[in-house]
This record gives structure tokens, sequence and C-alpha cells, in this order.
């Protein structure tokens, strides 16, 4: 099938889904260039169409994998319809339409021992993307996003996460339902501060823990405030008076992972 117009009512739709309030009208979301479509195809992701440039042919690491996927649709387009879909200013040859998943919170909360950041507000795009990616480095159980942070199905939220977004639970909900159900469950609510008791490098990581990280200018909320268990500080040598929500996720992930033995 080839599409060249970018009168084309499917054009407009998928170039729709570069807003928020498409994604979720829809319940569907774009990902673009060969290395985001290759990770969705390898994880069996919900794709519904793959479109690419029809004038530079389709991409070889995508080829191998197009036997294998059932009920998609695949579409030559022209480079117009790939500039206008596309959220880049070099756009590259290929995107994907993908349905979102209803991923719930039980799959996470069932987990033994489950190693979770939770992020309560952070509206950047490209840390929450990053955390995403921390976390699947990291080997943690999945990541949950509050009320307030930046749409996970954000072109930019997805380029940051490098394909991450694809192999761990992402879960989006309201975390004054969802603390207390953890902590139920014999999680440790962790967060930090400045003036956290205790050194990152002196909590014992081990069991289960919820990491909680806060907005870039706030900190966590003070409804999520009452609800952590403990408050823990990133030590640091020099001047900066803080690290980005990203940097301290990532800090924090890590050290878990050191002491947890991944």
């Amino acid at each position: 099938m080839e599409i060249m117009s970018l009168q084309n009512t499917r054009v407009k739709e998928w170039a729709g889904l570069q807003e928020k309030k498409h994604r979720d009208r829809s319940g569907k979301y774009i990902v673009e260039g060969v290395h985001l479509v290759q990770e969705a195809l390898q994880a069996e992701a919900d794709v519904e169409c793959l479109a690419y440039d029809l004038d530079k042919g389709m991409p070889a690491e995508l080829k191998g994998l197009l036997q294998a996927v059932q009920g998609m649709e695949v579409i030559g387009v022209s480079a117009a319809i790939i500039a206008k879909c596309s959220t880049t200013n070099t756009p590259q040859p290929v995107f994907a339409i993908v349905r979102k998943e209803l991923r719930g919170v039980e799959a996470v909360l069932a987990k033994p021992d489950s190693f979770v950041i939770v992020l309560d507000g952070v509206q950047d795009p490209g840390n929450v993307g990053t955390i995403i990616r921390s976390a699947d480095a990291a080997g943690a159980d999945g990541v949950i996003l509050g009320q307030g942070c930046a749409d996970v199905y954000n072109p930019k939220t997805i380029r940051s996460t490098m394909g991450s977004l694809f192999h761990l639970p992402v879960v989006e909900g309201d975390l004054g339902e969802i603390l207390p159900q953890a902590r139920e469950r014999g999680a440790l609510l962790v967060s930090t501060s400045l003036q956290g008791a205790e050194s990152c490098y002196a909590h014992d990581f081990r069991g289960s823990q919820w990491l909680l990280i806060g907005s870039e200018g706030q900190g966590i909320s003070p409804a999520t405030a009452q609800l952590v268990d403990k408050s823990i500080l990133i030590p640091m040598a020099g001047r900066a008076e803080s690290l980005n929500a990203a940097m301290a996720a990532t800090i924090l992930l890590f050290e878990g992972m050191r002491q947890r033995g991944m």
C-alpha cells in the first residue's frame, strides 16, 4: 500500500498523534526512527502500521522483523508525509503507529522484593524518558508515573527512553492509591531530600524498595511526602545545590543494583 497525499485522512490522524489529546482519544502513539521501530517490533508491541519513505526503501534492519509480525500494515509514503508526522528537524525514514497497552499496576505490585522507581510531578519529557531508560538498565521492576508527570507517550519522552519503554512496565496512576498498596505488600517508600537523614550509600536497598523522585523545582508533593517511610541524601562534594531528577534517579537505581547483586 502507498499513500502520497498530505491531505490523506490517515496522514492527518498520524500527524495529530504529536498532541496528547489525540493520543488519549485514539489510544495510539507514534514511534519514530529505525531503532525505536525495531525495539517496538522486537518487543511485540501492538503495532498498527509501519510507514516508510518509498524513495529510500525499507530499512535493512527492519526487513527481517516484518515477516514475524501479524496484522500490521506496511505503507510506503512520501518524504513530505514523513516530515509532517515527525517531531525532529531531520526525520528518519520510518515511523510506526502503536496502540497503547493498558498496563495495570498489579503486575508491579505482585512482584516479590520489587525494585521500583516512582515519579511525582516530573514534568520534563527528557527526564522522564531518561529515568525509564536508567530503570531498565538497572534491572528495576517498573516505573510508576503519578499525576503531573510528562506524558510517557510524548515523542520526546519516547525518544529519551531509547526503546526501554518496551522493556519494563511503565504505569500511569494515582500515587495516593498506589503507594499505600505497595506499602501493604511490604515495600519501603524512600525519597531523596537535601535534608535526608542518611546517605544513599549507607542506606540498605535490599528487599522491596520503591524510590520516589519529585519534580525538578519542588521535589515530591506534600501529599506524597506524607506517605514516605524514609528520606535519604545523595552526598555532593562540589558546590552544585542539587542534581536534576534523571541524574538523582540514576544514582539511586545503580546503587540499588550494586547492593542487590544484580
